[in-house]
């Protein structure tokens, strides 16, 4: 397929550059049905809310509330009157703008104005939900309300229509995060088309995804902030799949391949392991589809499709790209290296001296690290789950001015009301009794329609405080059963508590999902137990670690005004589903890419020392390189104004940190080498009844075995010195690692392996207190002399 696409290059492009602009004159032409459909079956809010809706079927639209207050006298005060009171008539005229109640008419009008008589404030209800009111409307009214401040008047606005023109305009974030990304694509590739590259595959992988994702909006509820995650995760994937794709391209130009060769090679080798990088992020997000919260339902479509799509573009686009770039991808001064033959491997860089380091001490590179990851996940025992409000916003938003002038004019517990709906009982009792008890600061019965009562209930405590969710539990558990009535808490604090209930009732199930799915397909991929489980502790590791990161920024405030995010709070409900499905999914990325060359070492050699150097050595550079534009791409959304996807973007730039540079380039190594050769055992059983997928490409054929040895490699095993080596292991593989012929150097360094026929194979060395080495070595008809030399510490990588 790599060859294909490489040969019809334009073919491939202009198909590409079709399904882009197709599907997005589509989805523009569209438009957008995004619903935030959130149900709860067998809660007591959802009771609550059906109730409701059965009562009063035509209270639907989204409602905000314009606040104002005085520095000095009244609000009562005519000069203040005579200013709010024609702006709000204003706004009451807009169309689509259903009923505004206000403080100085109506029977309900003084109770919207505070006791002090400093703060009062209306209710402007719109005729749709928050998601469907125009922006334009919705801006219409901040600036009519907003028209009418003056000095010693000040007026806000609250509520989330509200909220919605309070964000930045959509695409700063990814603008800032792909100017990140290009910035240190070009520092680690030093040529501009290489660093292009990944830009524009993961351009049009988050592109098409995001254009599909909107066109199936229209035939399935998807929420609002699906288009967002698949944005964050979809840019992170996308430039990351073609960097380890255009990596290996680039190593084999640099190795003097010819180029539609290197980019078969690296498509047939990376590509792979793209792919299966790519199943596993899909599985960790369908693992959310097990939670049976429907809201998530809509994630998973628009993030799995923008995955899939991202690894679509980067094995079939990037192979087209590279064949209209060839060697261009080098850099000027890589090119003109080039030209006066092929570089040889180096052996000094960084990567490979601290793959060396690990070797040498795997058990205090090992014990650091987890120590590192256990400090950084103790804040995760103090977790709370719960729901981020206006009260979380930034202090210069109006929305967050406004929720803090109700808070001061009318309690902390005004901005978030409870709803007791009763159908039946003594409705007159259970008000008092609600009056009563402890932390309840006002209750207001509404008259009953349909058979159906609504009790307001405000509590004296922030809709985010512990005592409000306590509050909520007397009133279930005790006030309205000793009442005799029939009813159900509902309102959105009870909803938040109670989504945050079932989620972490789901949590266990849905992690245990995900380390299940994901540990068989790396069982199916590396032909191991160890690898997979290994893969699974660690990233419940980096998990727990980015889970303690987020509860010391977010719950406990450190660092807050310095990211400008808001106040803290509680973590989000729905942020642990979709975050360790991101998390899972990006780990097992950085497992596949790491091990995967780990493994092809292994096949080739059989050593599992020299497996876990070279394949630290020749990907951690990479890896780290992946993790670092990740990690700047999901810091962009801070920028973003959604507080979910702050908070969303901050954990996963925290956990891929942790992920790529602690635990893939320093504990898993350092545990392989502890490990051994049992990070590659399978039962033979096991073996037998597993269905095979290759990370690497087939082997080629074995040449066919005459009567007898054909022919045969001898010579000496020698240090860099001119020593000789005894006891050294001399092995002939074929290409593919399939073991022929085992020996042992002499005392004098000789050795003689016997070849079956002529062709090309693999002599792999390695002997004790040095390194190892694995060269190509083609025989003829003739025995073949060839002398190894062997160095402590080398790192001679098969290609």
């Amino acid at each position: 397929m790599a060859r294909w696409c490489y040969r019809h290059r334009l073919v491939v492009l202009l198909l590409w550059v079709g399904a882009l602009f197709g599907l997005g004159f589509s989805a523009t032409t569209a438009g957008t049905d995004y619903a935030n459909v959130f149900s709860l079956p067998d809660t007591d809010s959802k009771s609550a809310y059906d109730l409701m809706q059965k009562a009063f079927p035509n209270s639907s639209g989204d409602t905000d509330t314009v606040v104002w207050k005085v520095d000095s006298g009244s609000v009562k005060d005519r000069s203040v009157q005579t200013r709010i009171q024609p702006a709000l008539d204003r706004i009451a005229g807009m169309k689509g703008v259903g009923e505004v109640t206000g403080p100085y008419s109506g029977a309900r009008g003084a109770a919207q104005i505070s006791s002090d008589g400093t703060i009062a404030y209306a209710q402007i209800t719109f005729a749709e939900q928050a998601n469907a009111v125009p922006k334009d409307l919705v801006q219409k009214v901040v600036d009519t309300a907003q028209a009418a401040r003056r000095d010693g008047l000040h007026v806000e606005l609250g509520g989330q229509a509200v909220q919605r023109v309070e964000e930045p305009p959509g695409g700063i974030a990814e603008g800032v995060g792909i100017l990140a990304a290009a910035i240190v694509l070009f520092l680690a590739f030093g040529s501009f088309y290489a660093a292009l590259l990944p830009i524009g595959i993961a351009i049009f992988g988050v592109g098409t995804g995001l254009f599909s994702t909107q066109l199936l909006s229209h035939t399935t509820d998807i929420p609002d902030l699906a288009p967002l995650l698949a944005t964050l995760i979809g840019l992170g994937v996308g430039i990351d799949y073609a960097l380890f794709i255009v990596t290996r391209h680039r190593r084999g130009l640099q190795r003097g391949m010819d180029p539609e060769e290197s980019a078969v090679v690296a498509l047939n080798t990376s590509g792979r392991a793209v792919l299966f990088a790519g199943g596993t992020v899909c599985i960790a997000l369908a693992g959310m589809l097990v939670t049976q919260l429907r809201f998530l339902d809509g994630v998973v479509i628009g993030t799995s499709l923008t995955v899939v799509l991202s690894v679509l573009a980067a094995t079939t686009l990037l192979p087209a790209l590279l064949g209209f770039l060839g060697p261009r991808v080098l850099s000027r001064k890589q090119r003109r290296k080039l030209e006066s033959g092929p570089e040889p491997e180096r052996t000094d860089n960084l990567a490979v001296r601290w793959s060396a380091a690990v070797q040498k001490r795997p058990r205090r590179i090992a014990a650091f690290a987890l120590v590192v990851m256990a400090v950084l996940a103790l804040p995760v025992l103090s977790l709370r789950l719960g729901a981020t409000d206006q009260g979380n916003d930034n202090a210069s938003t109006t929305t967050r001015k406004a929720y803090d002038l109700l808070a001061d004019g009318f309690g902390p517990g005004f901005n978030g009301p409870l709803q007791v709906v009763t159908s039946s009982g003594d409705t007159a009792t259970l008000v008092k009794d609600i009056e009563a008890t402890k932390d309840v600061a006002r209750v207001a019965a509404l008259p009953p329609t349909g058979g159906v009562t609504v009790i307001q209930v405000v509590p004296k405590t922030s809709p985010q405080s512990v005592e409000t969710d306590d509050l909520i539990d007397t009133l279930r558990d005790k006030v309205i059963p000793e009442a005799g009535a029939t009813g159900h808490v509902g309102g959105v604090t009870a909803i938040s508590k109670d989504f945050a209930s079932v989620t972490g009732d789901r949590l266990p199930l849905f992690v245990a999902t995900i380390i299940g799915l994901s540990f068989l397909l790396l069982l199916l991929a590396f032909r191991s137990l160890v690898v997979p489980l290994t893969a699974a502790l660690m990233n419940l590791i980096a998990a727990a670690a980015s889970f303690g990161v987020l509860v010391a920024i977010f719950q406990w405030g450190w660092g807050l005004d310095m990211l400008g995010l808001g106040k803290e709070g509680p973590i989000n409900a729905f942020l642990p589903v979709i975050m360790l499905s991101l998390l899972f999914g990006l780990s097992m990325d950085y497992q596949v890419f790491l091990v995967s060359r780990m493994h092809e070492e292994w096949v080739h050699t059989k050593d599992n020392a020299r497996a876990v150097r070279v394949g630290l050595a020749e990907t951690s550079r990479v890896i780290n390189s992946a993790a670092l534009i990740m990690v700047c791409v999901f810091l962009a959304f801070v920028l973003s104004g959604n507080t979910g996807a702050a908070t969303a973007g901050v954990g996963l730039a925290a956990a891929v940190a942790l992920d790529a540079f602690i635990l893939r380039t320093a504990l898993v190594p350092a545990a392989m080498h502890l490990l051994g050769n049992s990070n590659w055992w399978l039962p033979a059983w096991l073996d037998k009844s597993l269905p095979h997928l290759a990370v690497e490409p087939a082997e080629e054929p074995a040449p066919t075995v005459p009567d007898g040895p054909s022919s045969a490699v001898h010579g000496f095993v020698r240090t860099t010195d001119g020593e000789p080596v005894e006891g050294a292991a001399v092995t002939l593989r074929t290409t593919g690692g399939r073991e022929l012929d085992r020996v042992e150097s002499l005392a004098d360094g000789s050795y003689i392996v016997s070849v079956p026929g002529p062709g090309t194979y693999l002599l792999a060395t390695t002997a004790p207190s040095y390194g190892s080495t694995a060269r190509q070595v083609t025989v003829t008809d003739d025995p073949l002399v060839y002398d190894v030399e062997l160095a402590e510490g080398e790192v001679d990588a098969v290609n």
